[in-house]
This record gives C-alpha cells, structure tokens and sequence, in this order.
C-alpha cells in the first residue's frame, strides 16, 4: 500500500543574517550573492541544534497528524550534522517524543537524505514491518562551512522538516533513487582522522619495547609517550566544486523528475506542485525550463533559507502546506540532490 504524508512540520533558528550583514565580514556582497544564487538571508543557529530542532519539527507534525507518539513505528533522520556521532538524532528524537515502539536510525545521503527517508520508509510499509513513520530532515550547516571561504558559506543555512507518513491507499505513486560515488569529491567534509599511537610515523616495534611507565626518554630506554599522535587536528570544513555540482544538478535531477513520472504514468502537466531541493535557484530554473514547466509550479524559500541540505525539501512542503496551498488529490513531485553524490525524486498524491 502506498505510503502518504499525513503531517508536516518545521523549525528555523531565530537568528537570520542576511547578505549585508555578511559584507560586513567577509569580502562579498548582496549584489554578488543573490544574483548567482537568488539567495538573501539564511537562519543560523546559535543556541539551536540539529537535534533540538529536528525534535520541534518531529513534534509539530506529530501534532498536525492527529497521531500519538507511540503510534510511530519508525523514526529516520536524515542529517549529515548530528550533534553526536552516536547515539542517532532519530534515537533522540524518539526519547523526546515518547515514541518507545519506534525503529530509529539516521541516513547519510546529504541533502537528497530526507527522500532516501522516504524510499525506506514505503520499503517498510511494503514489507508489511511498519504501518507509521516519521521521516526528518535536520542540518546545522552552519558548524561545518569555514566563514572565511566565501565561495561556500554564504549558501547554507540551518534548520529542520518533518513527515509524518502512514501507510494508506493513496499516495507515494512512485521513487527513484541515484549515486554517483565516482564524483563524490565534488562535494565534501572529511571526518576525524585515524589518530591512535599505532597511526604515528614511523611507527616501529620498539613502541612495546618501550618502557610504558617512563615520564621522559633517555638515549637507551624511550617512552611509550614518544610515540603517541599528536593533538587531534581541527575539524574540517565542507568543500565544494561549485560548477561541478552545478552540471551535476541540471543534468541529473530533470532526468530523475522525467523518469519517476514516466514509470509512474502520470505528465508534468499533471503535477501542480515540483518541490526542489532548495540549493540555487539558477538550478531550480533551469530544471523548469528542461520539463516545459513554468516556475510557478515550483515554490521556492531558498531566498529566505539558503541551502539546507536534507532539511530543505521537508521545511518547504511544510511552509507551503501551512499557506493552505495543498488540497487533497493533488500531484506533487519531491526531488533531492547533493553530496555523493546522491539523488532521490518520488511523485505522489496529497
């Protein structure tokens, strides 16, 4: 049975910089900015974090559901800011909500993760494992860009979306999901590096025949402490091949959006509404232009939000879900795209 959305929630930090206050740190401009991206402000968390605004998005379309929490048989994030490496966000979010009887577990897909979420989650309904999910998509990109490279960190932003969807006889009609590991350099960020005493160079067996309780070395008895790593490095920041990911998403997503339709027989004529992952809007553009579809059938908030990762398909259905502009029956079309690279595209009926 297909699965549909039954519920949408959202949150965004209090604090929004825009594209002036930026000029006042860095060496750009809002002229240079919102005309390469349509981009003019963004929401940046200070007190906020990916887990405390994935539980207040969680909570709202737990709430618009109608559902109580421990109805939710599953629970997946996805993220590629999590507060912690473990536990999961999902697991903290379900400890927040109640939700005992959940499953729970993130994705690593970037900002294609929230319709990765998705694809698991009708492949649980399908095999008869869950009947109700929560699906998020949660980020704080803003710990992970570096502030002085002024190519990356004016596009992203932070915040949180979420789905409540169950399984009933109308709506998720079709998904297709893609990766191209080959060109995943286009779009990175290293994790901490092997750092044990083993790692350190060079490193030889006179480290165990080394006197493990020495303070100090001395020219025939050294101490293990000589051969230890040194201090862990600072973490590293994102790093983006913007043109790369650029060609990627023009040619890739209108391919993904013309084969979910096809399969599942429906026309771009047909869909009211193409919900984009919200990086460029030059991208979103294009996109249109490529299906013959005008721009008002695609809603945009990146202006406002930036780039979002996997947050950004879910905070936009819910900010248009929440204008009224979504009525029963309609055909919609998701499509997330990103770091990977990745891709997902699913259409179906409100």
């Amino acid at each position: 049975m297909p699965a549909k959305i039954i519920g949408t929630g959202s949150a965004l930090p209090g604090l929004v910089v825009t594209n002036k206050e930026l000029e006042q740190i860095m060496d750009t401009t809002d002229e240079w900015i919102s005309s390469r991206t349509g981009i003019r402000k963004r929401h940046i968390a200070v007190e906020e974090t990916t887990t405390s605004m994935a539980i207040k998005a969680s909570e709202t379309a737990v709430k618009k559901a109608g559902i109580r929490p421990e109805e939710i048989d599953l629970i997946i994030v996805g993220t590629v800011s999590g507060d912690k490496y473990f536990p999961s966000t999902a697991c903290q979010i379900q400890e927040a909500l109640s939700a005992q009887n959940a499953v729970a577990f993130d994705v690593n897909a970037a900002c294609a993760g929230f319709l990765f979420g998705m694809t698991i989650a009708d492949a649980y309904f399908q095999a008869g494992r869950a009947d109700t999910a929560l699906i998020v998509g949660a980020e704080t990109l803003s710990k992970m860009v570096d502030w002085k490279d002024r190519s990356t960190c004016v596009l992203f932003g932070d915040g949180a979306g979420a789905a409540v969807v169950r399984k009933e006889d109308s709506g998720i009609l079709h998904i297709v999901q893609g990766a191209d590991g080959a060109r995943g350099s286009a779009l990175s960020c290293d994790s901490r590096p092997v750092n044990s005493p083993f790692a350190r160079k060079p490193f030889t067996k006179e480290f165990f025949a080394a006197d493990s309780l020495s303070e100090g070395s001395c020219a025939d008895k050294p101490s293990r402490k000589d051969f230890y790593a040194d201090p862990l490095p600072a973490p590293d920041y994102l790093k983006m091949d913007g043109q790369e990911v650029f060609r990627f998403a023009v040619r890739t997503v209108p391919k993904a959006v013309q084969q979910v339709l096809a399969e599942a027989g429906i026309l771009p004529d047909e869909v009211k509404y193409f919900f984009l992952h919200q990086a460029n809007i030059r991208i979103i553009e294009a996109v249109a232009k490529k299906l013959a579809q005008p721009m008002e059938k695609f809603p945009t908030n990146l202006q406002r939000c930036g780039n979002i990762s996997a947050a950004s398909v879910p905070i936009l259905l819910d900010h248009v879900n929440r204008e009224g502009k979504l009525q029963k029956g309609d055909k919609i079309v998701l499509a997330g795209f990103g770091a990977g690279l990745t891709w997902g595209a699913a259409v179906l009926t409100w």
